[in-house]
């Protein structure tokens, strides 16, 4: 788990943030849309609704030391689904290196995507 932050806010509701989500097994990759701004409460039930609802309680989360992570709530969140935490230690790529290569895949991905959409609006008008 991780984020992508600093993006140029859209959609209805303004998004300007992504948490990334991968299963380490099937490889696969969730890009959810929230807000930089978004506590523990709403990052709890994003992942939830998301990743809960569809796939199943996962048996180990691992994440950054994001304060978002590492808030209270979510300590107790994990303890009530039989979850265990465990936090990546700071700078070591082995823990939590898959996350972080697909955040560097789907930055360049979004500004690419934003800077054709951008070329786009200046050859209209």
């Amino acid at each position: 788990m991780d984020w992508v932050t600093g993006l140029v806010p859209g959609g209805k509701e303004n998004y300007n943030s992504c948490s990334i989500i991968v299963d380490r097994f099937s490889k696969s990759m969730r890009c959810l849309p929230c807000h930089k701004g978004d506590t523990g409460m709403d990052t709890a039930l994003l992942f939830w609704n998301n990743i809960v609802s569809t796939c199943g309680v996962p048996n180990i989360i691992i994440s950054d030391r994001d304060p978002k992570y590492t808030f209270e709530f979510w300590t107790n969140l994990y303890h009530m689904l039989g979850a265990k935490l465990a936090f990546s230690t700071a700078y070591h790529p082995q823990t939590d290196g898959l996350a972080e290569r697909m955040i560097h895949t789907i930055e360049d991905v979004l500004r690419r995507f934003c800077a054709y959409g951008m070329e786009s609006k200046d050859h209209e008008g």
